[in-house]
C-alpha cells in the first residue's frame, strides 16, 4: 500500500481551516498530522511532523506569504498550498534547484581556482 499524504494545516480563520480539516476527513490517503492555530508556530511544527504538504492563508493574493522562503529553506521538498480566505484564489508553492555545469580547463590551476576563489566556469543549467 502508498503511504499516505502527510498534511499540516495552519490556516486562518479557523472556519477556514475546519473547512480543509472536513475536506480531509474522508480521504483514507491522506493523514492529517496537525493542526496549527497560530502562525508564528508553523515553522517548529514542520519540524515536528514533516509534513508532504503545509495548507497556510494567503493574505495577500499575487504575493507570495513571507513564510514560505524560511519554511523552503530547511525543507525544499516540501509543498505549500496557500489559500485565499476571502477571495476565490489558492497557489501552490514549491522549491526546485537548477543544477548548472561548465567546462573546466583540465589544469591544476583551473582547479584550484574554483576551490579557492569559486570561480566558476560560465555555463547552463543541466
Amino acid at each position: 500500500m502508498q503511504r499516505a499524504v502527510r498534511v499540516l494545516v495552519a490556516n486562518r480563520p479557523k472556519l477556514m481551516r475546519e473547512l480543509i480539516l472536513a475536506t480531509f476527513a474522508n480521504q483514507p490517503d491522506i493523514e492529517v498530522v496537525g493542526e496549527v492555530t497560530d502562525d508564528r508556530e508553523i515553522p517548529k511544527r514542520v519540524n515536528e511532523t514533516l509534513p508532504d504538504f503545509l495548507f497556510i492563508a494567503l493574505d495577500e493574493p499575487g504575493k507570495r506569504p513571507g513564510i514560505c522562503d524560511s519554511i523552503f529553506r530547511h525543507h525544499p521538498q516540501l509543498r505549500i498550498i496557500a489559500i485565499a480566505p476571502g477571495e476565490d484564489c489558492s497557489v501552490c508553492y514549491w522549491a526546485s534547484l537548477d543544477i548548472h555545469s561548465g567546462n573546466l580547463e583540465a589544469s591544476e590551476g583551473s582547479i584550484l581556482g574554483v576551490l579557492r576563489e569559486g570561480t566558476y566556469p560560465a555555463g547552463e543549467p543541466s
